[in-house]
C-alpha cells in the first residue's frame, strides 16, 4: 500500500512538472510572443528609436544656440601704450626760439622733457571674464528645410526596415511553426506505418510457422519493419530540432514543450495574381526603402545646390563678469548680424551635386530592378500555391486507392493469395501519399507567408487561416 501511494505521488508530480513546462500555442499566439521577445525585432525597434533621435537632433538646427564661456589669462607684463615726448618737445622748442631767442632755461627744460616717454596702461597682467554668447541662423539657403526632410525620411526608412525584419521573422515563424506541425504529423504517419508493418510481421511469423510462406518473405517483412522504425526515429529527431528552433525564435525557455494547435491548412481559391503585384509595388518594405532613399538623395542634392547661397546669422554676446577689462576697451554687450559666403571651393560643390544626382539615378535603377525581380518571384510563388492546391486534390484519390489496396492485400496475405512484398508496397504507397499530402499542405502555408511578406501583407495571413477550405 505504501509503495502504491509513492508511485501515485511520483506520477502526479511528473504530470505537474510536465504541465508547468508545456505550452499550447496557436499560430496567432506565437506571432504575439515573437513580436514581444524576438531579438531581431527588438534590434529593429531600437534602430527606429535611434532614427527618431537623429531627426530631433536635426530639428535643433532651427533654434538659436546659446553658449556660456569664461577665461582667465596671465600676461608676462602689463599691456600699455608708450609714446615718446621728443617730437612734441622739438616742436615746442622751435616755437620758444622764435618768441624768446637764446632762452637757455626753457630750451634746457624742453630737452629734458623730450628724453621722457609717456606710458598709458591698458590691461593688467591678470584678466578674467565670464559671459554668454548666442547665434541664430536666419538664412542658410534651404539647408535646414532639406535636412528636416532627410530626418523624416530616415525615420520612415527605419520603420520600413523594421517592417522588413518583421516580414522575414514571420516567414521563419511559419517555416518553424508549421514545420513542427508537419513533423508531428509525419511522426504520426510513421507510427501508423510501423504499427501496420509490425502487425504484418507478426502475421508473417505465424504464416511461416504454419508453412504457408517461406523464410525470405518473413525476413522481408522484418527488414521493412526495421526500416520503418528507423524512419520513425529520424522523424522524431526532426521534431525535436524544429521544437528547439521554434523555442529560440519566440524566446521561450529551454525545456518548454510547445504544443502547436493551429493545423496545416489550404484554401479553395486565391485572389487574382494582379492584386499581389499591385500590393508589392506599393507596400513591399524593400521597394519602399529604395523609394525613400531616393527622396533622401533628392534632399541632399538640394543641400549641395544651396551651398551657392550665403549663410546669414544674428549673433550677440553679453559679458556677465569682467576683471581687468575696461568697458571702454571691451564693451559688455555686443549684438550684430553677419554672413559668410563661399565664393570658390575648388569645384567641390559641383562634385557634390554630381554625386547626389548619380546616387539618385542608381536608386531609381535599383527600384526598377527590384520591381522586376519581385514580380518574377510573385509569379513563381503563385504557381507554387496553385501546384500545392492541385497536389492536395490529386492526393485525396491516391490515399483512398492506397487505403483500399492495403486492406485488400492484407486480407489476401492472410489467405495466402498475396506476397509480403505486395503488402509492404501497398503500405509504403499509402504512407508516401499521406506524406506527400502533408508536404503539399506545408508548402502551401509557407509559400503563402512568403507571398504575403513580399507584398507587405503578413497581417492578412490570419484571414486565410480562418477561411481555410481544408485542414490537416
Amino acid at each position: 500500500m505504501k509503495r502504491l501511494v509513492i508511485n501515485l505521488y511520483i506520477v502526479c508530480l511528473g504530470q505537474m512538472m510536465w504541465a508547468q513546462n508545456s505550452l499550447s500555442l496557436s499560430f496567432n499566439d506565437a506571432q504575439k510572443l515573437m513580436k514581444q521577445e524576438n531579438r531581431s525585432l527588438q534590434i529593429s525597434r531600437k534602430n527606429t528609436e535611434s532614427a527618431q533621435s537623429e531627426r530631433e537632433k536635426i530639428r535643433a538646427l532651427w533654434f538659436p544656440s546659446l553658449q556660456a564661456s569664461g577665461a582667465y589669462a596671465h600676461f608676462s607684463q602689463p599691456i600699455e601704450v608708450r609714446q615718446s615726448l621728443k617730437p612734441y618737445a622739438e616742436s615746442a622748442e622751435e616755437v620758444v626760439q622764435q618768441l624768446l631767442p637764446n632762452n637757455q632755461f626753457i630750451t634746457g627744460w624742453l630737452n629734458q622733457l623730450g628724453n621722457q616717454t609717456l606710458s598709458f596702461p591698458l590691461l593688467p597682467q591678470n584678466i578674467s571674464s565670464i559671459g554668454v554668447s548666442a547665434e541664430w541662423i536666419l538664412f542658410s539657403g534651404g539647408k535646414r528645410v532639406q535636412a528636416g526632410k532627410i530626418g523624416d525620411r530616415l525615420v520612415d526608412i527605419a520603420q520600413e526596415a523594421q517592417a522588413e525584419t518583421n516580414a522575414n521573422q514571420q516567414i521563419l515563424l511559419a517555416e518553424r511553426y508549421f514545420g513542427l506541425n508537419l513533423a508531428e504529423a509525419v511522426v504520426q504517419v510513421r507510427q501508423e506505418t510501423v504499427g501496420s508493418l509490425r502487425r504484418h510481421y507478426h502475421e508473417a511469423v505465424k504464416l511461416e510457422e504454419a508453412g504457408m510462406i517461406d523464410k525470405a518473405s518473413r525476413l522481408l517483412a522484418q527488414v521493412n519493419l526495421e526500416e520503418a522504425e528507423r524512419s520513425l526515429e529520424a522523424a522524431q529527431r526532426d521534431t525535436e530540432v524544429l521544437l528547439e528552433a521554434l523555442r529560440t525564435l519566440i524566446h521561450e525557455e529551454e525545456g518548454c514543450l510547445i504544443q502547436v494547435t493551429s493545423p496545416l491548412f489550404i484554401n479553395r481559391e486565391l485572389p487574382d495574381k494582379a492584386l499581389f503585384i499591385r500590393m508589392m509595388q506599393t507596400a513591399n518594405p524593400a521597394i519602399n526603402q529604395l523609394r525613400l532613399m531616393k527622396d533622401v538623395e533628392q534632399s541632399r542634392l538640394r543641400i549641395a545646390q544651396s551651398a551657392y547661397f550665403p549663410n546669414i546669422a544674428l549673433f550677440g554676446k553679453q559679458t556677465l563678469y569682467a576683471h581687468g577689462l575696461p568697458s571702454n576697451l571691451a564693451p559688455r554687450t555686443v549684438i550684430g548680424i553677419g554672413f559668410s559666403w563661399n565664393l570658390f571651393d575648388g569645384l567641390a560643390r559641383e562634385q557634390q551635386i554630381r554625386q547626389a544626382k548619380l546616387a539618385g539615378q542608381s536608386l531609381q535603377l535599383g527600384e526598377e530592378k527590384a520591381n522586376e525581380e519581385f514580380s518574377v518571384a510573385i509569379d513563381k510563388l503563385y504557381a507554387q500555391l496553385e501546384n500545392a492546391q492541385n497536389s492536395v486534390k490529386a492526393l485525396k484519390t491516391s490515399i483512398l486507392l492506397s487505403e483500399e489496396l492495403v486492406r485488400m492485400r492484407r486480407k489476401a496475405f492472410t489467405e495466402g493469395m498475396a506476397t509480403s512484398t505486395e503488402v509492404v508496397d501497398a503500405e509504403t504507397m499509402l504512407a508516401n501519399a499521406q506524406l506527400a499530402k502533408l508536404a503539399a499542405f506545408y508548402e502551401y502555408d509557407v509559400v503563402l507567408m512568403n507571398l504575403l511578406a513580399l507584398c507587405g501583407m503578413t497581417e492578412t495571413f490570419a484571414n486565410y487561416q480562418n477561411n481555410a477550405y481544408e485542414t490537416y
